[in-house]
């Protein structure tokens, strides 16, 4: 009779550390408890919307880029043997007197660059080229006669085209994409 009662007691033991360890188990779970908080002032506005508004605050930075390209970077002359000294995209601009610069309401002073219809007339870039300039370039394109992504930087003659900018291949950003955007 004793040892039928130890068995049992035994067997009930048994029974309450194993409930003992799986409950011990699952309060001390490595699982990390998240939680969301909204911390603003405003409690009505939620992450949506003010993820909305930073993208908003983004489209309306005059510097950050819209789109970025990878094209070879080459120099001309309006003097160049079939150049008019006429812009295609602002023809009443003439360009022959070594004006290579245009001043964007925007912008301000830019340089001008032609490029091929991928990029519509107006579009500003921003690239850096050390043969060019230690600063970042800003540039719209006011001109065309490239083809894919390359830009053509408008020099103040081919002979300094050829000089000091060559071909180089650049990265470039698009800051702003033909005149209304």
């Amino acid at each position: 009779m004793k040892s039928t009662l130890l068995r049992k007691c035994s067997k009930i033991a048994r029974i309450f550390v194993i409930m003992f360890l799986v409950v011990f188990v699952q309060t001390s779970s490595n699982t990390p408890e998240v939680k969301v908080e909204n911390d603003n002032l405003n409690k009505t506005l939620n992450l949506t919307a003010m993820a909305l508004k930073i993208k908003e605050d983004i489209a309306n930075d005059l510097y950050s880029a819209k789109d970025t390209f990878v094209g070879d970077l080459t120099g001309y002359g309006a003097d160049c043997p079939l150049c008019s000294g006429k812009l295609a995209c602002m023809p009443e601009l003439d360009v022959l007197h070594g004006n290579v610069n245009y001043l964007d309401s925007a912008y301000g002073n830019v340089r001008i660059v032609a490029s091929s219809k991928n990029l519509p007339c107006g579009t500003i870039v921003r690239f850096n080229s050390s043969r060019v300039s230690s600063e970042p370039v800003i540039a719209i394109v006011l001109d065309r006669g490239v083809l894919g992504k390359a830009l053509d930087l408008l020099t103040p003659s081919e002979e300094y085209a050829g000089k000091y900018i060559g071909r180089q291949e650049i990265t470039y950003d698009v800051l702003r994409n033909g005149w209304g955007d």
